[in-house]
């Protein structure tokens, strides 16, 4: 996202984004049209929007108001949102120690992504708010597939959620300024191949594989894949030669419990 809003603004960086991932989905999505059943086509649109559309566009609006640290630390928030809303929304059971782990595993995250601080840099605290309502759209299409899609394989879902959002996305590209930059920024090749990078694996193969994970556990568990990224993160920083602490090391061993309560009982 960093490297492509270097040429694009924000709504074109998403906009991007997703066409990307259409483009790539559109022959899966051919070939699965005519297998999905009247009934489910609602509630792909809802995955399609929620769970990808507008967060596309929210995370990269808060891209440019937020550090990444902050980012992440409200990305955080996800599994709670999932346990809350499908509760309150979709009538799933409550279950304590989902919502005992999601809140450990808050912590945990919460302390990893501080560790060296919280840096607030140039961030406008009024730009959370974009994150915290992407990190909501997740929450309702998480509860969506959990809930209703639970007979459709993740290929299938996130081919054919696609066709609600691909071909207006497509259209509002380019009408944006999109064309002009990409022929006469001389980055643009660039920004086109990290857009691309995280069209590819930051949503085609991430979200394709995160839709299967939500149909073999629950989408608490699911989600709980957000305290793991900083924990990536470490570890790659470590390989390219930085050093890891004590405060981190005690807030993975926090949130590997959280995750542990999280699936205690399915």
């Amino acid at each position: 996202m960093k490297r492509g809003l270097e040429v694009y603004t924000h709504n074109e960086v998403a906009a991007l984004r997703m066409a990307v991932s259409f483009i790539c989905l559109i022959p899966f999505a051919i070939k699965h049209f005519k297998t999905i059943e009247r009934k489910y086509w609602k509630y792909l649109a809802v995955v399609g929007i929620f769970g990808n559309g507008i967060p596309a566009f929210l995370f990269t609006k808060a891209q440019t108001g937020l550090s990444s640290s902050l980012t992440g630390m409200l990305n955080s928030l996800v599994p709670l949102f999932t346990l809350l809303l499908g509760v309150i929304l979709f009538k799933t059971k409550f279950k304590a120690n989902r919502f005992i782990g999601a809140f450990i595993g808050l912590i945990g995250a919460v302390g990893l992504i501080t560790s060296n601080g919280l840096d607030l840099g140039d961030s406008q605290l009024s730009y959370t708010f974009y994150v915290v309502a992407a990190t909501m759209c997740y929450a309702i299409s998480v509860n969506t597939i959990n809930k209703y899609l639970k007979d459709i394989g993740s290929l299938k879902i996130t081919a054919t959620s696609f066709l609600f959002i691909g071909p207006p996305i497509l259209i509002y590209l380019f009408s944006t300024n999109f064309l002009p930059t990409t022929i006469n920024h001389s980055s643009s090749g660039i920004a086109l191949f990290y857009i691309a990078i995280l069209a590819i694996f930051g949503t085609v193969i991430s979200v394709i594989l995160f839709n299967m994970l939500i149909k073999k556990t629950s989408g608490v568990f699911a989600t709980s894949v957000t305290y793991l990224i900083p924990i990536i993160a470490i570890f790659w920083g470590v390989l390219d030669g930085e050093n890891i602490n004590l405060v981190q090391i005690f807030s993975i061993v926090i949130i590997l419990i959280g995750i542990y309560f999280i699936n205690k009982y399915k």
